[in-house]
């Protein structure tokens, strides 16, 4: 992978973070004004206006001292004085008072919207578009797929979101007159639209994801099944079509069969009643769909689609001691998967192998339980985790030991402990290799490039922060806060450097000026 300088990415140390802002307005004071004294407004440019009786017609006056002019007024000159900037929030440096809050600071965001849904989701997926790849226009178009965390088992649904309108951020002092008529609708105040539709599902939904479809390839026709599979706190795997849903939110008027479509096409029992997290489908190899699951009794299992519909292996794969947090199937190998439990292991599998064991892996990949991880679909070698103690690391899978080799395991390729609290999700930018995004249950969800490299001559040694504060490594592009309680972070694969999160209050979906 390439590397660039940290000289060489635009400087957003001073406005990556969410800025504070009092209860009452900004920490940059100001003084507070008193609605009921302001009356009406004042216009700064106002003319005198004579009345009737002070209008006087030139000719009927005396015509040697002509016409009386209007003094001509000295222009109005801006004030130099500029408003004091906001004070940046640095996560583990600044603390938040009782009053205060934090506000983003929308100069950093391309895009950034939030919204509320009636109950929080632990997790979500991007829905494949006919909309195109690449894309950079505004409004922009997403769709996900997500499920719910209700205070009733029977309340749960797994919910298709259409998110639409989704305009730029608007900028104070943005010059709005634009020499393209083409770009106008990029600049419209208007609000997003979110549609939905929904699907009945018994229990909470600990985990959802997608079928992929490969790179710039359409969405079927309706005709055909679009898969997504929900992990249930019962212990079940259901296996749904969403592909009507979808085109009951694009097409007006346009019905489907509810009964057919709001039951499983198939429900994974293996498990028993062992609820679980962990769950991913192949995206290489074979044209049939594959996905695994895993349980919290540290058991995973392989499911396949069949002509006739789906089948899941009696026998599963065993090599981890405890509960099963996440699964990545290889980018480039069909038979290859990766896994990671709260045993502090992460495991890498062949489903031809014999005896269904891992061939190789990595026994102490971090200090404490290992939640999440994710396979780099560019550079196939490049492993990321996550771990309970907030540590995030990259690992070049070609150092991994095979099972039965003596010696101790490898080391990372790099690491960060800028997070305190457990890291919630990793995943990797879609076409950047060395990009990634990640969230952690201290409220920050943290976009990151492995391609730079600090330089002291020129920058100074960026781990000799000064008192009080806490040293930003280079390597770190962007903070984007004010979620309570993330769960799960999605890079958008047809808009580049859109995110969107999940957390306790609602969904954001943004872009920065960094990625």
């Amino acid at each position: 992978m390439s590397k660039r300088s940290a000289t060489e990415i635009v400087d957003t140390s001073s406005k990556y973070a969410r800025t504070v802002e009092n209860a009452s307005g900004p920490v940059s004071k100001r003084d507070n004004v008193d609605m009921d004294d302001m009356g009406e407004f004042e216009d700064a440019w106002e003319d005198e206006i004579e009345s009737d009786e002070e209008v006087v017609d030139a000719e009927s006056g005396d015509k040697e001292e002509g016409m009386d002019v209007d003094e001509v007024m000295p222009a109005i000159e801006e004030s130099e004085e500029q408003a004091p900037a906001p004070d940046v929030f640095i996560p583990g440096t600044h603390v938040l008072g009782a009053d205060e809050v934090l506000e983003a600071d929308d100069s950093v965001y391309i895009m950034r919207h939030s919204t509320n849904v009636p109950w929080p989701c632990l997790s979500f997926d991007v829905l494949r578009d006919n909309l195109g790849d690449e894309r950079q226009r505004y409004p922009a178009t997403t769709y996900i797929v997500t499920g719910t965390q209700a205070d009733a088992a029977s309340s749960n649904e797994v919910v298709v979101y259409k998110m639409s309108s989704l305009h730029r951020t608007q900028k104070d002092g943005e010059d709005s007159d634009s020499d393209n008529e083409d770009d106008d609708d990029d600049h419209l105040d208007e609000d997003p639209i979110l549609e939905y539709r929904s699907i009945p599902h018994l229990g909470g939904v600990n985990r959802i994801r997608a079928q992929p479809l490969p790179p710039s390839t359409p969405l079927p026709p309706v005709s055909q099944p679009y898969y997504i599979s929900s992990w249930a706190e019962t212990g079940k795997v259901h296996i749904f079509d969403v592909r009507p849903l979808i085109e009951s939110l694009d097409v007006p008027g346009y019905t489907y069969d509810k009964a057919r479509y709001n039951s499983p096409s198939f429900t994974i029992e293996s498990h028993g009643r062992a609820e679980g997290f962990a769950m991913d489908w192949a995206s290489s190899g074979s044209s049939s769909l594959r996905l695994l699951t895993g349980d919290v009794h540290s058991k995973i299992y392989l499911t396949t689609s069949t002509p006739t519909g789906f089948n899941t292996l009696s026998q599963p794969f065993l090599s981890h001691t405890s509960s099963i947090e996440d699964l990545q199937w290889s980018p480039s190998e069909p038979t290859v998967f990766a896994s990671c439990s709260a045993d502090c292991s992460i495991q890498i599998w062949d489903v031809r192998s014999k005896g269904r064991k891992s061939v190789a892996g990595i026994d102490s990949a971090h200090e404490s339980d290992v939640n999440v991880i994710s396979w780099n679909r560019s550079t196939s070698y490049l492993l990321l985790s996550g771990g309970d103690e907030g540590g995030i690391k990259a690992w070049d899978l070609r150092n991994v030991k095979k099972k039965g080799s003596n010696g101790p395991d490898p080391k990372p390729v790099a690491a960060f402990d800028w997070h305190k609290a457990p890291i919630t999700s990793i995943e990797w930018h879609p076409t950047e290799d060395s990009i990634f995004a990640a969230s952690g249950a201290d409220d920050q969800l943290t976009m990151w490039d492995l391609a730079v490299e600090q330089d002291d001559d020129e920058t100074g040694a960026m781990d000799d922060a000064p008192d009080g504060t806490r040293a930003v490594p280079p390597q770190l592009l962007f903070v984007h806060q004010g979620q309570q309680d993330i769960k799960e972070v999605h890079w958008h694969p047809q808009i580049p450097g859109t995110v969107i999160s999940t957390s306790r209050n609602g969904f954001d979906i943004f872009k920065t000026i960094s990625v």
